[in-house]
């Protein structure tokens, strides 16, 4: 009985150590995979669910390294997030403001697919961090450090290549935001143009107030 509760016992360890090792390997294939890019185009879907609101919006976003992006829609058209290496540009047709944002104050639930094309380390940037593996594919989850306050929960589902085609954002509040990504290309020929914002003629620039 003794022998047979200490191979048992080893097995569970071997076991746990093979979990460890394999969501180590994920977790780094994940951070090799994005940190040799240097740029990023997508077709994306946004969802968001709270405040009483189920709104689904679409378009095209466009990634550099460093710390640029660029997320046009097409639904609702001429809709636009811009994040130019120095601000956040915040735009939608018919305001009367353009809301602008020092890039190192954005919060916004778009800031942690922007690390993706830094330099990503998954195990240090995400705390309370869990990998699962079902029937719809690998699911990393945990909370991007500095989002604490806002964020119950950041998951990326991810192929076992290490790219991730889906990511969910659970606000403390009960909102969430859910981004999935098709037609992905990769390490694609960009302008600097393609992440400058000239606000429209008449539209007034607005320094928006920071995260609380």
């Amino acid at each position: 009985m003794l022998r047979r509760t200490l191979l048992l016992a080893m097995l569970f360890m071997a076991l746990g150590r093979a979990r460890a090792q394999d969501a180590d390997t994920l977790l780094r294939r994940v951070d090799e995979h994005y940190n040799r890019l240097t740029s990023l185009k997508a077709r994306y879907t946004e969802r968001y669910v709270g405040m009483g609101l189920d709104r689904t919006e679409s378009g095209t976003l466009l990634l550099k390294k460093p710390g640029r992006m660029r997320w046009s829609y097409d639904q609702p058209e001429g809709k636009v997030f811009v994040l130019d290496g120095k601000f956040a540009w915040f735009y939608t047709p018919g305001d009367a403001q353009v809301q602008r944002l020092p890039a190192k104050q954005l919060d916004d639930l778009r800031s942690p697919l922007r690390f993706l094309l830094g330099h990503t380390q998954l195990k240090k940037e995400l705390v309370n961090l869990t990998i699962t593996n079902d029937a719809h594919g690998i699911h990393i989850a945990g909370v991007p450090k500095g989002m604490e306050q806002r964020l119950h929960r950041l998951t990326l589902d991810v192929t076992s290549s290490g790219e991730i085609q889906h990511m969910k954002l659970e606000e403390v509040d009960g909102a969430s935001t859910e981004f999935t990504f098709t037609q992905v290309t990769e390490n694609i020929p960009t302008r600097e143009a393609d992440f400058v914002f000239s606000p429209p003629a008449g539209v007034t620039v607005v320094d928006a107030l920071p995260p609380v």
